[in-house]
């Protein structure tokens, strides 16, 4: 296994600044769409094997392997209950901008991976659920199913190997917690974007209470690459149970933001120096990184440099690799701002369904406002922290968590930071009551 830098012959995503056309023929070009009739030969179970084998894990955050998801589908639908597969593209968490470059630039690898996964899953159809904000992103995939269709690569006997199966492109409205996958299916259904209890999960009663899976953009793109390189060779990128290469998409205080596609497991340092041209004014001025996008914990710069880029990696530092959206924050950085910004986030996009998230996500906000001004007393950070742990757990999906756990990351590693202003503020109004 090698966590060294992707060479240029192992990327999977070709086409991912658009230096080439997104089309049906330029895709082809780039080994799209080759001879898929014989990938689909092997059988829906060999497909979810290889699978398997390779150790992809879900490239939406969570991190589940893959394959195994696809395992939990009906062997054999019932008459009149069909499998379906959803694969999710609200992407809408802030610093997340992987999905949007598929699709705008190679939405073809999306377009042949759902039917792939699909035949795998004896899905009888694929719905894609792409974010409302997603404008020009919305009106390629629509050109490229068109196309798709056109070439009799979907629909009845799809790429001639006998097997029907359509695609449905659906545009969200431009609610974060429809990237939730249960409240995308409610989405899906027509009704309001609510998460629903599990059980039953998905994949026993899903969208119109039929068998199905919910993936993520990135995890069904590169499937039919796997399938034609083999599960050993995407194995031998990254560590142990941390396999494959990732889309990292880095912003922030870099000297060139970027996504790129890179090796499981490189280290922070080597990501940012190989791809985003190093830190703004060097490394001494680095402060902190959110390594996963805006719902993980963030890292200090003393911990973050050597740390593996991978779930494991990251997890052991109390944060998570999530959709490896890196958010970088030199020291010009309002750290406690930044993190206030951030829950008002998570408060707008609250849908209101359990109390503490309903409650507490504005809660935590105005907690928030009031450290960045130092409008607070020493003993509110120990009160903030309990309150996030009141919402954390506590919630039928997992917005309550993200909410609670960048205020926590805040007072875990730059609490003197927030005292700092609160005794700062309670000195001038000693002073100007002086005066």
């Amino acid at each position: 296994m090698s966590t060294s830098p992707l060479s240029d012959k192992d990327r999977i995503f070709t086409n991912l600044y658009g230096f080439q056309p997104w089309n049906l023929d330029a895709a082809r070009k780039r080994g799209d769409w080759d001879n898929t009739k014989k990938l689909l030969e092997a059988g829906p179970d060999a497909i979810i094997d290889t699978i398997k084998n390779s150790g992809l894990r879900g490239r939406g955050g969570a991190g589940f392997p893959t394959g195994m998801k696809w395992s939990f589908m009906p062997k054999e639908p019932k008459p009149g209950r069909p499998n379906f597969l959803v694969i999710n593209a609200d992407e809408s968490e802030p610093g997340s901008c992987k999905d949007r470059e598929i699709i705008r630039h190679d939405p073809h690898k999306l377009i042949e991976g759902a039917l792939v996964a699909g035949f795998a899953m004896r899905a009888r159809a694929a719905y894609i659920y792409i974010r409302g904000e997603f404008i020009y992103e919305a009106k390629v995939l629509f050109a490229a199913v068109e196309e798709a269709y056109a070439a009799g690569l979907l629909g009845k006997n799809a790429a001639g190997s006998g097997y029907d199966f359509d695609v449905f492109v659906h545009r969200g409205a431009g609610a974060y917690i429809c990237g939730e996958e249960t409240a995308m299916l409610e989405s899906l259904e027509g009704k309001k974007g609510q998460p629903r209890l599990k059980p039953p999960f998905p994949a026993g009663a899903g969208l119109y209470g039929c068998p199905t899976t919910v993936n993520n953009v990135e995890s069904i793109a590169v499937g039919p690459t796997i399938l034609r390189r083999g599960a050993d060779w995407f194995k031998s990128f990254g560590r142990e149970n941390n396999v494959g290469t990732k889309l990292f998409q880095i912003s922030g205080h870099v000297n060139t933001p970027c996504v790129v596609e890179e090796s499981m497991g490189i280290s922070f340092k080597e990501l940012i120096e190989k791809h985003a041209g190093g830190i703004r004014g060097g490394w001494d001025n680095l402060l902190a990184v959110i390594p996963g996008g805006s719902s993980v914990p963030m890292v200090p710069a003393a911990q973050i440099m050597d740390a593996p880029m991978d779930f494991d990696g990251l997890k052991a530092l109390g944060s998570g690799l999530g959709t490896a959206a890196v958010i970088v924050m030199d020291k010009s950085t309002d750290i406690v701002r930044a993190i206030s910004r951030l829950s008002y986030f998570y408060k707008h996009e609250s849908c209101g369904q359990c109390t503490p998230c309903r409650e507490g996500t504005g809660w935590m906000w105005r907690m928030m406002e009031r450290l960045r001004t130092g409008d607070a007393e020493i003993s509110e950070i120990d009160m903030l922290q309990q309150v996030t742990k009141q919402v954390e757990g506590h919630t039928i999906c997992a917005l309550g968590d993200a909410a609670a756990w960048p205020i926590q990351g805040l007072i875990r590693h730059f609490r003197p930071e927030i005292e700092r202003r609160i005794n700062e503020a309670h000195g001038a109004a000693h002073q100007e009551a002086a005066e």
